[in-house]
Parts: C-alpha cells; sequence; structure tokens
C-alpha cells in the first residue's frame, strides 16, 4: 500500500485532539460562517508573508474555499477555543521517510500571544509522533514573526538555518527561518513535563 493509499485511509479517521483549552477537530462545510466573521487581518496576513497589497476581503466565497481545501487535506483540523479561531496541518506527509511539515494559522487577532498556537502545535506533534510514528516534522517561517519562533521553540523545534531572501514582503526581503523537531526530541520534552 503506498504513501497516499495509507494517506487517504486516516483521512476519515483522523481524531478529534483535547486539549487544556483548545479542541483540534476535523473541519465542517458550516465552518465558513466563522472563518468568514473573523474576516481578513493586515498584521495576521503579514505574519504569514504576505504583503499587505495583496490582502483581500475575507467573502463568503473565500471563507468557502478556505474551509474546502481544509476538507480536502487528509491532516487539517481546525483549532477551537470556544470558537473557531484558526487551523493546523501536517502538509507533505511522507510515511517512508517518516517525516511531514507543520503549518498552523491563528486567524483570531484578539487570541494571538495566549498560548493557543503552541497548545494546538503540541497536539499536532503528539499525534503525529505518537500515532503516525514520524521521526521528523519540520516547520518555515518569515524571519520577523518572533512570536511564531517564540512559539515553535516552546514546542522544542530548533533552528536548523536559514533560507535567505526567500520572501518578498511589502517591498522587502526576508529570510525564512528553517525548523524542525525529532522524535527523540519531543519525547525528551514529554518526559521533563511528566
Amino acid at each position: 500500500m503506498g504513501t497516499d493509499s495509507l494517506s487517504r485511509m486516516s483521512n476519515a479517521s483522523l481524531p478529534t485532539l483535547i486539549g487544556k483549552r483548545v479542541t483540534l477537530r476535523r473541519p465542517h462545510e458550516e465552518d465558513f460562517a466563522a472563518r468568514l466573521k473573523l474576516g481578513a487581518d493586515a498584521e495576521i496576513f503579514r505574519l504569514y508573508g504576505g504583503s499587505r497589497s495583496d490582502l483581500r476581503p475575507m467573502t463568503e466565497e473565500a471563507a468557502r474555499r478556505w474551509v474546502g481545501r481544509l476538507l480536502d487535506h487528509d491532516h487539517a483540523w481546525i483549532i477551537e477555543a470556544g470558537t473557531l479561531i484558526g487551523h493546523v496541518r501536517l502538509d507533505r506527509l511522507d510515511l517512508s521517510d517518516k517525516r511531514a511539515s507543520l503549518a498552523i494559522g491563528i486567524d483570531d487577532s484578539t487570541r494571538l500571544g495566549k498560548g493557543l498556537g503552541s497548545e494546538a502545535v503540541a497536539l499536532a506533534l503528539g499525534y503525529a509522533f505518537n500515532v503516525l510514528k514520524l521521526h521528523r516534522i519540520s516547520v518555515r517561517v518569515v524571519d520577523y514573526n518572533l512570536r511564531a519562533i517564540g512559539a515553535y521553540q516552546k514546542c522544542g523545534f530548533v533552528v536548523e538555518g536559514r533560507e535567505r531572501e526567500a520572501a518578498f514582503v511589502d517591498g522587502i526581503w526576508h529570510d525564512d527561518v528553517m525548523m524542525a523537531i525529532l522524535d527523540r526530541e519531543y519525547a525528551e520534552i514529554r518526559r521533563s513535563k511528566a
């Protein structure tokens, strides 16, 4: 059975992950209304590596597309903290090499800086390492997103390098910071918190 077949099989059974303050769950078509309500925040868009001039309003159609992309993704969760606040995904899942990349977005500006993203990342890492038995999870983040870099480090990610001038944001080149965590590093963090 190939990686794609196994990945497709796991889509239907992707579990709900419950933390102290956030829950990760599969998306539903009805989530578009909550995503529409969050709108399009210029600073959040910039933290994702987007130029303010490229920001478009969050329309009903855009919100439906956002939900649709998550529904089509085999390892994507909605992040809920009372209501939808964002999403987290395991991208480029490779079960042969036992690795994936992580992507997370908190789209509610009132929820930034409260540790909710770190909790969502920790839940996704638990699933990746304990259930999927992955060896490595990587992430890339634009260099000026210090809040995200700190959150990833809090979860055990290590800076591995930089991709120089990889993001052209608001007319200025920025580096992407390349980070990763290995299964043994995750296990050590879990042991130290026990």
